[in-house]
């Protein structure tokens, strides 16, 4: 089965928003068998969409369209689908006990006609209830063809493919099963890895699909397959990874399906019995909302401390003013004298901390814009290291954030 994903809105084709939604499709429909064909973004125009939704149906056999759905003028996607399926609305009365409900627990305003004009459903539909929102999913069927229509913002959409659509879909058709395990790897860039990994891609069978997904910092590793049988297409996959780890073992962090790097940390500091605590300069509390953001992150997380000016560093943290002088905010001595600070007001076993200069000017020191120290304070030791992460605000602090993960994930696993 084929599937194309269509989002829909003027915001996502100028820029205002980013299209998150057709990435969270695409992966939920590979994981039950299904393949994207394409996606596309359209404007909030009648002919525009009618003319995709005729190409789609063309080459797809699933035509998955997101956005437009909502109570406001430009929200057209529903009464295109109905003009398309030469269909009428009608008030279906299970969507409007919903919206009541949700106005009567959770909205403290009046209900008005818009809100309320939701519940008219196209009469040939099959609904797909939403119960995080008042727009509901609109679930299609022409010959052999599924149209899905699913609410833009982005927790109705997830919940109403979760809780409606993927079940139907598995329920009605007899899908092939896919499987990917996707390899976690940080301190080596792309071009270096597939170097290194030549004769193992070369290697690989045709109907194994292998993909580098690179970003700053770290280089994720695709490994993908679609099969009749689940336990064969796995251990396919497997094998292959079997003899790729050897060739990585360098960089392997983990797998993404398992956990992401800092889940991965969390784990074993809980496993150690072991806490953590971050002070941060110049990464501005990304490093800490790392781990903040994963549920049960309090089993080992102390605490964070943005000390963003050197008044802070002094004043908080207990950083000699006499060493930033000597040294510079943007030192070794000093990221070791931040963690060692930190540690010490939350009592943590360890503690990691950052400074540099993310640019774009150089602000309370004349280091180099891209400079960026780390220190790390054990149980038994403090260390630091300094890198160059170039220009470029952004990329510098995303790789500062990931450089700490990989220096503390692998200190962690030393023993």
């Amino acid at each position: 089965m084929k599937a194309e994903i269509i989002t829909i809105g003027d915001e996502i084709l100028i820029g205002q928003i980013i299209d998150s939604n057709s990435a969270h499709i695409a992966n939920e429909l590979f994981n039950i068998g299904i393949e994207v064909f394409q996606i596309s973004s359209v404007s909030d125009d009648k002919e525009h969409i009618i003319e995709t939704i005729k190409n789609a149906e063309k080459c797809s056999d699933l035509i998955i369209l997101t956005g437009g759905l909502g109570p406001t003028n430009d929200d057209i996607t529903k009464s295109v689908l109905t003009e398309y399926f030469n269909d009428t609305l009608i008030e279906n009365e299970d969507v409007l006990l919903n919206i009541k409900n949700i106005w009567k627990k959770h909205i403290k305003q009046p209900l008005l006609k818009v809100n309320l004009d939701q519940a008219l459903v196209p009469s040939r539909s099959i609904v797909l209830m939403n119960y995080m929102g008042s727009a509901p999913g609109i679930w299609y069927e022409k010959r052999s063809k599924i149209f899905i229509a699913l609410p833009g913002v982005p927790t109705e959409m997830k919940s109403i493919l979760e809780l409606e659509v993927l079940p139907k879909l598995i329920s009605t058709f007899d899908l092939p099963v896919a499987v990917k395990k996707t390899i976690l790897t940080y301190g080596l860039g792309e071009s270096m890895i597939a170097k290194r990994i030549n004769d193992w891609e070369n290697g690989l069978p045709k109907s194994i699909k292998f993909a580098y997904l690179p970003s700053l910092g770290r280089v994720r590793l695709r490994i993908s397959s679609i099969g009749i049988n689940r336990n064969e297409v796995a251990n396919k996959i497997e094998s292959e990874i079997q003899k790729l780890l050897p060739l990585i073992s360098d960089i392997f962090v983990g797998f993404e399906e398992d956990n992401s790097i800092e889940k991965i940390i969390g784990s074993q500091l809980v496993k150690l019995n072991k806490t953590l605590s971050i002070a941060e300069s110049c990464s501005g509390g990304g490093l800490a909302a790392k781990f903040t953001a994963n549920p049960g992150s309090s089993k080992f997380f102390k605490g964070g401390m943005v000390a963003y000016d050197t008044k802070s560093k002094i004043r908080i943290l207990g950083v000699n003013p006499n060493l930033i002088s000597e040294q510079s905010v943007v030192s070794l001595k000093v990221a070791e004298s931040m963690a060692i600070g930190v540690k010490k007001i939350f009592s943590s076993d360890y503690a990691i901390s950052t400074t540099g200069n993310a640019g774009p000017t150089k602000g309370e020191s004349d280091t180099d814009i891209g400079n960026v120290c780390i220190a790390i304070v054990t149980p038994e030791k403090v260390f630091s290291r300094q890198f160059s992460f170039g220009t470029g605000r952004e990329r510098v602090l995303t790789k500062t954030i990931n450089m700490a993960l990989t220096l503390f994930q692998r200190e962690i696993f030393k023993n």
